[in-house]
């Protein structure tokens, strides 16, 4: 090759040769001119770390999240609002670009990508964050990442939050959860369950030395208006645990597999209305339900939730069942529902929701009239047979308060003739 160079530059014709000449001390340059950036970024990658999330993962919001709580922040000028972080009304995040801030005594840098997917059909908005820091630690960067998680728990720690499932779990922003003293059940069913979920998470060494899974089943049944759905809401308030809820039509078993395996642990898993899994007849407008989102159009001639029997009980208790959870299952007519599912291990514990006693509607009376006699409280309940449910003595009672003028004694005669109620 250095002799076939040799002779092109010596050759007799000066143009050819020079102009050789000049292409390769051109091309010397570039390739010398490019050596210090080569070895700039060859440095870079040596002494610095880079981490980055997409908004595709459920990282992406709790990075969001953990940037709120940064001192930093109050120093960012290139803001964006976002009004889907812990049901804030209006929360300011940082703006697409670059952003230095000071972190654990080492300097960093955040960039936020934001760009226009159109490789389908309807252009997609695509974010993405990735933080830059020197350093070549790989145990600082998981401290750095387990910071943010750790600001994730703390939040969930404080509340809890709903999710449904869509291509991912997506937290239902507005949900507000009930309170425990609202729901009120006979006797003292209310403080045996509660008991009942004590022991079972206080427990864990005892499963895990026995070999058990660690995880229980509540099967909560009774007719529509009940209260069965108020009172998932109110025990996970309790315990401050988030709800993830299934609706089995928008499934198949490998589906449904995927959703349970990102419950994350000390969570609470909720089958509403179990029983349709095997009618598929979604009884809506029966009842409010916990979350309102569209189920998929099934095939009307079978009408069918495409999740199995089998399927649902490898969830339950199979080798893809969750560690740390409550499974808790609502049905109006448990005797759909079958035998194996029935079994301990898959519903440990069942509490039958039936039409509501007069002390029932006695002690909801006082709830929304603290100043109100036993005896009113007695009164109204015993003027109002027609209101067999919780959810339809509630209804009256809501009637009652709008107008504050009356006593007891004339909103109970003023009322005496109940709206009718479907069932």
């Amino acid at each position: 090759m250095f002799e076939l160079l040799k002779a092109m530059l010596s050759g007799h014709n000066p143009f050819a040769s020079g102009g050789l000449l000049l292409m390769v001390i051109g091309a010397l340059g570039v390739y010398l001119r490019a050596v210090p950036e080569t070895l700039w970024q060859w440095f870079l990658g040596q002494t610095t770390m880079m981490v980055t999330v997409k908004d595709d993962d459920a990282a992406f919001t709790w990075v969001k999240e953990w940037l709120l709580e940064q001192d930093f922040l109050r120093r960012v000028r290139r803001l964006d609002l976002d009004t889907t972080l812990r049901n804030r009304e209006l929360a300011l995040i940082p703006a697409p670009g670059k952003h230095w801030f000071w972190h654990a005594r080492r300097p960093f840098a955040v960039w936020f990508f934001r760009s226009e997917d159109k490789n389908g059909r309807v252009a997609r908005r695509c974010e993405s964050l990735t933080f830059w820091t020197i350093g070549r630690s790989r145990p600082f960067l998981k401290q750095f990442i387990n910071g943010i998680v750790d600001s994730h728990h703390r939040s969930l720690g404080t509340r809890s939050c709903l999710f449904v499932f869509d291509d991912g779990w997506t937290q239902v922003q507005g949900y507000t959860p009930r309170l425990l003293q609202s729901v009120i059940l006979k006797g003292d069913e209310k403080e045996q369950l509660i008991r009942d979920i004590e022991q079972f998470k206080n427990s864990r060494q005892r499963y895990l030395q026995l070999g058990v899974p660690y995880h229980r089943g509540y099967l909560f049944y009774g007719p529509p208006g009940t209260g069965k759905t108020s009172l998932v809401s109110a025990i996970a308030e309790w315990f401050q645990i988030s709800i993830f809820a299934i609706n089995l039509t928008a499934f198949n078993d490998r589906s449904l597999g995927t959703a349970i395996n990102d419950v994350p642990p000390n969570s609470l898993i909720l089958f509403e209305d179990i029983d349709c899994m095997n009618t598929g007849e979604a009884r809506l407008g029966e009842y409010l339900p916990l979350y309102s989102t569209p189920a998929p159009k099934l095939d009307k001639s079978t009408d069918k939730s495409p999740v199995t029997l089998s399927g649902l009980l490898n969830v339950l208790d199979g080798f893809s069942a969750p560690d740390n959870v409550l499974f808790m299952m609502t049905s109006n007519r448990v005797e759909a529902l079958d035998r194996a599912l029935l079994r301990p291990g898959r519903i440990d514990y069942k509490l039958y929701l039936g039409k509501a006693t007069e002390q029932q509607k006695i002690d909801l009376f006082q709830r929304f009239f603290p100043n109100a006699s036993y005896a009113e409280a007695k009164m109204f309940a015993d003027s109002h047979p027609a209101a067999e449910t919780m959810a339809e003595f509630q209804g009256l009672l809501l009637r009652l308060e709008q107008d504050e003028s009356k006593t007891t004694q004339e909103l109970a005669q003023a009322l005496e003739e109940p709206a009718s109620y479907e069932r």
